[in-house]
This record gives structure tokens, sequence and C-alpha cells, in this order.
């Protein structure tokens, strides 16, 4: 019926509420390690992993080619597998990779401070100052992260179709909160319409990682926007040649779709080394 995105809080019960919610209606868990798992298989090295995944990149760290390749990887790692349709994912910016699927129900939980760092401290006997620590360190990480890689704060509400506040709902009530939700809220319309716009954006993703990781293309943030039968590429080039070449090397493989360049042209623009 839907793909359900998952961002929380550490220790704000988002993955034990995400586990249940799959368990209760039969859907394929997403979490961290697969991410990680499909990251690798598809190229991007572990070494480089430690550098990015969900947490705010150093500032070198962010200004290499290493930072665009794990966002193409990245976004490559998601949409393949929200395609399984009815699945629950969480973490790693799912919810802005998605956010333009009709079908998706993006959800956060987090809670108060004081009870995040009495969840920690039960859990793993810290006392409080590390508790507190790890929260301080988390909440900076996936913030960083999220403004880094989508230009966005992962801790604005717009984002969301539901925040919940599991200082208030445990996880049988939240799950079942969810269930609910979710059963009235995505129709057969929606699914049939996420499962078209999750198509054309695998396509646009596929085209991009074939334009910079096998044509060796050097336009930074490039993106491939695939609506109906049509391409738009936008980025930014150092040159008018490679433009041409984007737009000739993807119309041979998007055969039957018109494609357009909207790649901005700086002369003296040079990528990341």
């Amino acid at each position: 019926m839907a793909i359900i995105t998952i961002s929380r809080q550490v220790a704000a019960l988002g993955d034990e509420i995400a586990t249940t919610v799959a368990q209760r209606m039969n859907y394929a868990f997403i979490g961290r390690q697969a991410i990680e798992q499909k990251l690798i298989d598809l190229g991007f090295s572990a070494d480089k992993l430690k550098k990015y995944d969900e947490r705010k990149p150093g500032f070198f760290a962010s200004l290499t080619k290493d930072r665009d390749e794990y966002l193409d990887y990245l976004q490559t790692a998601v949409l393949e597998a929200a395609a399984q349709q009815n699945c629950i994912l969480i973490g790693r910016g799912s919810f802005a990779i998605l956010e333009d699927l009709p079908n998706l129900l993006s959800l956060r939980f987090v809670a108060k401070d004081d009870i995040r760092r009495k969840r920690l401290m039960e859990e793993f006997s810290w006392d409080e100052k590390r508790a507190t620590q790890r929260i301080t360190e988390s909440d900076t990480n996936r913030l960083g992260f999220h403004k880094s890689f989508f230009n966005l704060s992962n801790e604005d509400p717009s984002h969301y179709h539901l925040v919940m506040n599991t200082g208030l709902f445990d996880v049988d009530s939240a799950t079942e909160t969810i269930v609910h939700f979710c059963n009235q809220f995505i129709t057969p319309e929606k699914e049939e319409a996420g499962k078209k716009k999750l198509d054309e954006l695998l396509k646009g993703q596929h085209l991009v990682n074939i334009l910079v990781f096998e044509h060796k293309l050097s336009i930074s943030f490039l993106k491939a926007v695939v609506t109906d039968k049509k391409v738009i590429l936008q980025g930014v080039a150092d040159s008018m040649a490679v433009v041409e070449k984007a737009v000739a090397v993807s119309s041979s493989i998007m055969e039957g779709y018109i494609v357009e360049s909207a790649i901005s042209v700086v002369q003296d623009f040079k990528s990341y080394p």
C-alpha cells in the first residue's frame, strides 16, 4: 500500500516502532545495515562511508567529489529499496529523497531530552553526562547531515505527515495510530501514482549514474528530472562541450524521450578535487 519513511531522534523509539509496524503490516523493514550494504554493493567504499553516513561531513570531506558520489549512491540505494513497495525505510534522508511520492507516509519520532537521557542511561548503564553527550552528538550530526546533503532541517515538522512524541506514545499505541493512519491515507490511486513517480525517479537517477560514473562527465550537482516523455538535465558545468555530450549520451540512452538541458555553464567553475 505505502512506502513509509522514519526520521527519529536518538532514544525516541524510532527503530522499535518501525520494526513493530513492519511486522504488523507485513512490510519489508529496510534499516541502517541494509542501506549501508547496498551503498557498498553499488561501489561506495566502506572507508569513505564512515565520513558521510548520517553524520555532518567535516570541512574538507564536504568539499570533495566523494560527497557528491555518496549522495548519488545513497539516492540510488534508497530509490531501489523503495521500489519494493510496502516497505519501511529508516534514516539516511529517505524522507527527503522520496518526498515527491504520492504514496509516501513520512513519520518522525521525538521525545523530550530528559526522557531520551533516561532511556539511554537505562539501556547502556551510562551516567547522565555520557547520555547527554550522546544526545547532543547525535542531534548535531543528523542536523548537519540533512543540511549538507539536502539543504533542509530534519527537525522541521513541515517535512512529515506525522510527528509523534514518544514520551506520550509507547510502541504499541504508536503502532496502532500509524497502521490506522496509513490505511486511511494511502488510497489505491495514490499507490498507482506513487509507482509511476518512483519509476521516473529511478530512471533519472540511473541516468545520472551513467553520465557521472561511466562517462566521467564533470557536471556538479547533476540531476535528471524525468516526467512523462521528457528528461531535463540540471547541474553546473564549466563548458558547453560537456553539456552537449551529456545531452547526446542521454538521448541515446533514453530512447523515445526528449532530452533538454537546464545545466548552468560557468566558465571558471571547477568541480571539487
